[in-house]
């Protein structure tokens, strides 16, 4: 049975009308808000005869500086100071905090990180994080189209696609205090899980803050050769080695490290069937000697996705992982930076 009401709110600028249409559902013990936002240049007119709605795209109310003298900047704040005092100050249930949850868009300016824009917005940086699917403050770039919520909590995507991501969805996966929200972005809509006033763990926010921290690329393996200087196999030569070998199985899953962009899938006489994958901070990793690749050039990767199969292909004296970690340009020994 489902139960709506329509909230409509005037911006400062008058340039936006925004519709606010909430369906509730009890799902067991708990309840569950569907909130579809959008937004819409006036004139305005939509139907309310029926319990389901179509979902309409619009933009985002936007805030062009943080500033006051930005009327936008002005009514968002206002938002946030309100929002806390609802949530911090009475008590409210998640479903009534989430009621009054606006979403407002901002593009970053030079000089300005993560940490600057939630001291301006008065949001902790869990939420600009979690809201944008961000897994390190890096990836926060100048010119970053960003939402900024009007509310703290923590905002958990129904679709996973990070470790950061998997973390917080872990952390909160029996709590009945969270409501669901639709966020319809870039004309595609995306399901979040809603906790208002929640904040980072003090693991996620490690993980969040110390992200330049990679996991293996193996589940089970055996270091047979670490990196630097060392007696090659294949020539008995004193040779730099850039990287560190793995001994496993033949065909035992390799992982991406870290959440990427895979730059470069191919064969070498000497590396073999190999991957290179591009990450955020100038930071590459290299996997090689592989029996065959399970991605693509330009696929996106998360950390823990399956990339490819321990093989012995190239320069190899038997079923291995050659991994090599880069950082700006010069490799790194992998075993300071795996965890």
């Amino acid at each position: 049975m489902y139960r709506l009401r329509r909230l409509r709110k005037r911006l400062p600028d008058r340039s936006y009308r925004s519709r606010l249409t909430v369906s509730v559902k009890k799902i067991g013990r708990g309840i569950t808000l569907a909130f579809f936002l959008t937004f819409f240049s006036p004139p305005f007119s939509a139907a309310l005869d029926g319990a389901e709605q179509a979902v309409h795209t619009g933009g985002f109310p936007v805030i062009h500086r943080l500033d006051a003298r930005d009327a936008g900047f002005r009514q968002f704040i206002a938002d946030v100071q309100s929002n806390r005092r609802r949530l911090f100050n009475n008590q409210r249930s998640p479903q009534e905090a989430a009621e009054h949850l606006t979403i407002y868009q901002y593009t970053v300016r030079s000089g300005e990180d993560l940490f600057f824009l939630a001291a301006r917005s008065n949001i902790p940086f869990s939420a600009l994080a979690s809201l944008n699917r961000l897994s390190s403050p890096a990836m926060l770039k100048e010119g970053t189209s960003i939402l900024l919520p009007s509310a703290p909590g923590i905002f958990v995507p129904a679709v996973i696609n990070s470790e950061l991501e998997m973390l917080i969805s872990g952390a909160r996966y029996t709590q009945q205090n969270a409501v669901q929200i639709t966020i319809r972005a870039a004309g595609e809509p995306q399901i979040f899980y809603f906790f208002p006033g929640a904040d980072f763990t003090h693991t996620e926010r490690a993980f969040f803050l110390h992200s330049n921290f990679f996991r293996f690329p193996l589940r089970t393996y055996r270091l047979t050769s670490g990196f630097g200087m060392r007696r090659s196999p294949i020539c008995g030569s004193h040779l730099h080695h850039n990287g560190i070998d793995l001994a496993a199985p033949m065909g035992t899953n390799v992982y991406a490290v870290a959440d990427g962009i895979v730059y470069r899938v191919g064969y070498h006489r000497v590396y073999g069937v190999y991957v290179i994958i591009n990450h955020a901070n100038r930071w590459t990793s290299k996997y090689a000697h592989l029996q065959r690749a399970e991605t693509s050039q330009n696929s996106r990767v998360s950390a823990g996705t399956l990339i490819g199969r321990v093989g012995t292909t190239g320069l190899s004296t038997g079923p291995h992982l050659h991994f090599e970690l880069w950082q700006g340009g010069g490799a790194v020994d992998p075993l300071r930076w795996l965890r």
